[in-house]
Formats: structure tokens, sequence, C-alpha cells
């Protein structure tokens, strides 16, 4: 009997360990076919297509492929999420293919990201719409970000049951202060500038009045944009929106039909036989969508590669004292994409994409200096994204042109820092003591364990006000304005694009394509072709590299839902490296 449990027990085991060995492999197997095929496995598009655009996830600038590497172990399931360059490129690519009749926007689980990426996609479907095409939208619940990219369709159809949210901008804030005097913590808050609010969450139970008056005027210009937008398309006045949204007027189809805010009230059924019909397809077919993901990987017949070239490079993400990676800015990764970009004869001029909160100042500074080293020998232009804030707008202000987008959340020109005091914490709520021995006065200086005294305050906040007038002398000699002009309108201040543009922070309004076109036209260049730095990881890489921490993301993020981006904030936390000039966290207008 002895013998049989020990044989039966070495042979479940034998099974598992074989179970995982063939896993493994079939892993790396599937790893090396990807990487023979190299994913270009594109499908045909048939004629009279209509293009399918659905938007459930966050737009990254970039586009990203990554995998799934829990729900279907042993294997790998793919996922290719366009990014807002690769969007960009596909509408435009739609407009002049002749086997696409026109598009299809699926309003449900609207997600895309900020008002800033939904609005250049939106412009691009403006575009589009020149062709001659047409843009039909459809949705069963459809968010007020939905509604406003939907707007540019010629027709909207919402289900009969479905509603539309229309309710004006918010911005909401979380504060900590109770929590930490709870627990007994202090927050020692240093910071230059009066408008740099990041710290107030540790410090306040509610927004201060200056933080208030930033907030209040920033998500009322952006709300202004988007209403006259809105008014331009749909001949509706903004007075008129501005009721419909205050009385939430929308939220039934039948009166958003009435106030000619969508076109008809229709399933989705019905919907897609409109769609069959205006693509010159017969009764007895069926519309041929074809998903913006598939469509495209389709290439179309390509120009010749110019000597000549345009470089973009991406900086994107928190500034960190680190390497940095695809979604962050480090002190190695983009200095290294700008050298390149720099050394490069072929490249005529050097367009830097900005979509950064900011973070590190000493790694914004090694970025600013290679601008200021690369713009003695071509032109740098800047293009603003979703946000160049802070240490984001540090690494811009010294461009020979910075665009922006009218939604772009610029400027937030200050520094801060937060040096926690446990000592509470530690003696009243876990009963842990300390003691210590030191050389000299400062030794223990940054201790965590016990309050700063009167004369280490005051080192820490000359230290943060020094950085933060190199910060506005910088700013000051890129912007061309005295130091006193720059200090009036930086103190951690944030500002739409449009109110960037007001005050002298940004010289042009307008995305990517235009900040191309104003480097082409200072390098004097024309037929020129755009190269984009850094380069990005391959599916492969990504899979070899990365399958550990995915496999920990994908956990978490199953675990925790919606509460996830939580997670992923205090885990970024540990790569900050002393003061900051950065955002307040991740500010999200709803």
């Amino acid at each position: 009997m002895k013998d049989f449990l020990k044989y039966t027990l070495a042979s479940i085991v034998g099974v598992f360990v074989s179970f995982f060995i063939l896993s493994v492999m079939f892993f790396f197997f599937f790893v090396f076919f990807l990487a023979s095929m190299q994913l270009t496995t594109v499908e045909d598009i048939p004629a009279n297509s209509v293009l399918e655009i659905k938007l459930n996830y966050v737009v990254e600038e970039r586009a990203l492929q990554s995998f799934n590497a829990v729900s279907s172990f042993p294997f790998v399931s793919i996922r290719k999420e366009p990014g807002l360059n690769e969007i960009v490129k596909t509408i435009r690519k739609a407009k002049y293919d002749s086997d696409i009749r026109g598009i299809y926007l699926n309003l449900n689980n609207f997600v895309c990201g900020g008002y800033t990426v939904v609005d250049v996609i939106r412009k691009e479907l403006k575009e589009f719409k020149k062709s001659g095409k047409f843009i039909i939208a459809f949705g069963d619940d459809v968010t007020q970000k939905a509604y406003y990219f939907a707007s540019v369709a010629d027709k909207i159809f919402i289900t009969p049951e479905g509603s539309i949210e229309f309710k004006g901008l918010g911005f909401e804030q979380m504060y900590f202060k109770n929590t930490l005097d709870k627990l007994g913590i202090e927050a020692q808050i240093f910071k230059a500038g009066k408008f740099k609010s990041a710290v107030e969450i540790f410090s306040n139970t509610k927004m201060s009045d200056a933080d208030r008056q930033q907030n209040t005027e920033l998500i009322n210009s952006i709300y202004s944009y988007m209403l006259n937008e809105m008014s331009a398309v749909k001949n509706i006045s903004v007075d008129s929106l501005k009721l419909f949204a205050d009385n939430l007027l929308l939220q039934y189809p039948e009166n958003a039909y009435k106030l000619k805010m969508i076109d008809s009230i229709i399933y989705k059924d019905q919907c897609l036989n409109y769609l069959k019909q205006i693509s010159g397809i017969k009764s007895n077919g069926k519309v041929k969508l074809v998903r913006l993901e598939n469509y495209a990987l389709a290439k179309l017949k390509q120009q010749p590669a110019s000597s000549k070239r345009i470089a973009v490079i991406y900086a994107v993400g928190e500034i960190l004292n680190t390497y940095g990676d695809q979604s962050t800015i480090g002190i190695e990764n983009i200095p290294a994409a700008i050298k390149k970009a720099r050394e490069d004869s072929r490249v005529k001029a050097i367009v830097l994409r900005v979509d950064s909160p900011g973070g590190d100042p000493t790694t914004s500074d090694i970025v600013w200096r290679e601008i200021e080293i690369t713009k003695k020998i071509k032109p740098v232009i800047v293009s603003m994204g979703r946000v160049a804030a802070s240490g984001g707008y540090y690494i811009s202000c010294g461009a020979d042109t910075i665009v922006a987008e009218p939604t772009t959340l610029a400027g937030s020109i200050g520094v801060y820092g937060i040096i926690p005091n446990m000592q509470g914490f530690f003696n009243n709520k876990l009963g842990i003591t300390f003691d210590r021995v030191t050389t000299g006065k400062y030794s223990d200086y940054f201790s965590l364990n016990r309050p700063l005294r009167a004369d280490e305050s005051k080192i820490v906040q000359s230290r943060i006000d020094k950085i933060y007038e190199t910060f506005v002398s910088k700013v000051s000699i890129g912007r061309k304005m005295t130091y006193e002009e720059i200090n009036e309108i930086a103190q951690g201040r944030v500002w739409s694009g449009l109110q960037a543009k007001d005050v002298g922070l940004v010289d042009v309004l307008g995305g990517l394509d235009d900040a191309i076109k104003i480097a082409a036209t200072k390098a004097k260049v024309s037929g020129y072709s755009v190269v984009e730095y850094p380069a990005l990881k391959s599916l492969v890489e990504s899979i070899l590299e990365d399958f550990p921490a995915e496999v920990k993301a994908d956990l978490l993020q199953k675990e925790l839902g919606g509460q996830y981006k939580y997670y992923q904030y205090l885990n970024r936390i540990k790569n900050y490296v002393g003061f900051q000039a950065r955002l307040p966290f991740d500010m999200e207008v709803y």
C-alpha cells in the first residue's frame, strides 16, 4: 500500500511537471512562431466596406502591442490597441480608400481617454467628411465624452431605452488630511507657487481658494471650447446647449430627438440595415464592417522614403529618475533619442511630442539640455498632447515653437516636496520608538521618524525655491519674456491650451501635423518622410521581457477592478526621487 501511494503520488507530480514543461515549451514555440510570421497577416478589405471605430479602451499616444498572460495561460492572447497616432493615420487612409464607403462610430462602452485625445480624433473625422463619405454614430447609453466625439457625425442614432449624458464638466479631488490625522502622520509640505496644489491633498480637506480659482477657470475654458465646437456642427446656439446640460434634457431619447441633438431613435439592427443601404449593398446582403484595429494593419501603396526626414520623438508619461521606457521619460531614453536624431544628417528637424504631467526636475533638466544643444543645429518644435505640465512644460519651454491642442493641460510651472513625519504613527499607533546616534547636526536630516527642526525646514524650502527660480528663468529665456512676466503666470498654475496661448506659454494652437509642418517650414524642406523615436518594443520582445509583469498586472486588475488605477499610482511613487515638478495626481475632467 505504501509503495502504491508513493508511485501514485510520483505519477501525479510527474503529470503536473510534464504539463508545466509542455506549457513553457508551447509558450516559447508560440513566441518564435510570431517572430517568423512578424504579424503581417491582414484581412482583405472588401468593396463597399464600413470602417467601425469603437474606442472602448484608453487611447495612448502610440500604438502599443500587448498580450493577456493570465486568462488564457498557457496560451497568449494578443491585444492590438491602436494608439492616437495610428488612429489618425487609419482615418486618413480610409478617406482615400475606394473600398471604404464610410465610418460607423460605435459609442457603446466608450472610454478613449481625456478630452484632448477625443478632440484630436474628432478633428480627423471632420477632415474625413470632406471626402463626401458618411459618418454614422450609434449608441445605447452614451456618455458626455462619447456624444462630443459623435457630434461631428452626419447622423446620430440612439436606442429607444438608451440615454445621453450631457451635464457639463466637473473635476473632483480626493483629500487625505483627516486620514493622516487619524493615523498620526504629519505631512511636512514645501512648495513654490501659490497654485501648486498637488500637496494640498495631504494638508487640506478641500480646495484652497487659489486651487478652486484655477480649476474653475480651466474647466470653463475647456467647456466653452467644446460647446462652441458642438454649436458649429449642430447649428444650435451655445446658450441652448448650456440650457440642455443644466436641466439634463438629453437623458431621454425623445427629448434629445425633439431638440435635434440626435437624428433618430432606432435599434442597432435597424442602424446596421441603414448602413447597408447607404453603403450600396443589396437588400439580401450584409453590411461589411471592418474593425479599426484590423484596418490599421492594411497597407496602402507606400511612397518611397525620402532622404529628408522630420523626426517625431514621443516624450510620454511621468518623468522619472530611471532609465525610462515606453510609457515614462527617463534620464536615458528620451535624451538618447534626441541625440540620435540630432546626429542623423538625414533628420532636418525634430518635433518633440510631449504628453507628460511632469516629475523629476533633474531628469527634466537633462532633457531640456539636449534640446538646447539640438536647436543650435536644427529646428526643434514641441507638440503638446493631453498634458504638458510642470516637468512636462520644463522640457518644452526651450523649443523654437510650441504647439498645443486647445484642451491641453499646460504650464503648472512650480515645484513641491513632501517629507512625512511618521513619529506619531509609530509611537502612538504601533508602540514603536526610535533612538539614534549621529556624527553631525544634519546626519539624520531626512529621517521620517521625527519632525523637521526649523533650520531643516528652512533648508528644504530654500532648495525648492532654487529649483523654482531655475525653472522660471529657463522658461523666460525660452519664451523670450522677462522673469517677472513668467513668474506672474507661473506659480504652479495649470492652464488650458487656449489660456496658455493667451498668456504666452504657447505659440500656436494645433496638433501634431501642424507641428510637423512648422518644423518642415523652419528647416526649409519639402517631400520629407516622418520617422518616430524611440523605437517601440516588438510584440515578441514585449512577451519575452514583460511576461512576469503582465501576469501580475492582469491578476491585480481582475481583483481590483476600477480601483486598479490607485494601485498603479501608489506603485509609481516608489520611483519618485527628491522634489517633484508635476501635476496634482492624475487630473481628470469628467
